[in-house]
């Protein structure tokens, strides 16, 4: 049986997202979490404790040309993720998605795990820009605290 966190995250990510509802968004399952590991190692975060997961993050390195598309609204996030290939020299990273359980949030958990997969990129692809698309108002916060955390540009798809 998975521990008892684990369960209320994908719980929250169902109830926050909606993905079952929404086509165009990034559906994370095995397979999904496979390729981002492929993609990068550094693509997911998770912060644990005895009782399970308390806070993920997944950040996912792209190109100029596919983050451009995706600010302009010429492709979903689902396309995004799709058009992203593993042997592309990356320019940019797209700040997915951030959870973390109601007893957890204000500690700095999302931000430093977000930071540490940006910075781990860096170490193999030449990043610079960061960008997102604007789910919640704490979504924009922690965007705009990992943007300055790490010495980037921010931009937001409108």
């Amino acid at each position: 049986m998975p521990p008892p966190n684990f369960l209320r995250m994908l719980q929250l990510a169902e109830e926050f997202f909606e993905v079952k509802n929404d086509p165009e968004q990034l559906s994370i399952d095995e397979n999904v979490l496979k390729l981002l590991h492929d993609i990068h190692p550094a693509t997911t975060g998770e912060k644990s404790t005895e009782e399970g997961p308390v806070a993920w993050t997944i950040v996912i390195p792209t190109t100029y040309e596919v983050m451009n598309k995706f600010l302009r609204g010429e492709l979903n996030e689902r396309e995004l993720f799709e058009h992203t290939l593993n042997d592309a020299a990356f320019e940019a990273v797209y700040l997915c998605s951030a959870l973390v359980l109601p007893e957890y949030r204000g500690k700095g958990f999302a931000k430093e795990l977000a930071c540490n997969s940006i910075k781990a990129i860096r170490n193999d692809h030449p990043i610079k820009q960061l960008y997102y698309w604007e789910f919640s108002g704490e979504g924009t916060k922690l965007a705009e605290a990992v943007a300055k955390e790490v010495g980037l540009p921010l931009l937001k798809r409108v």
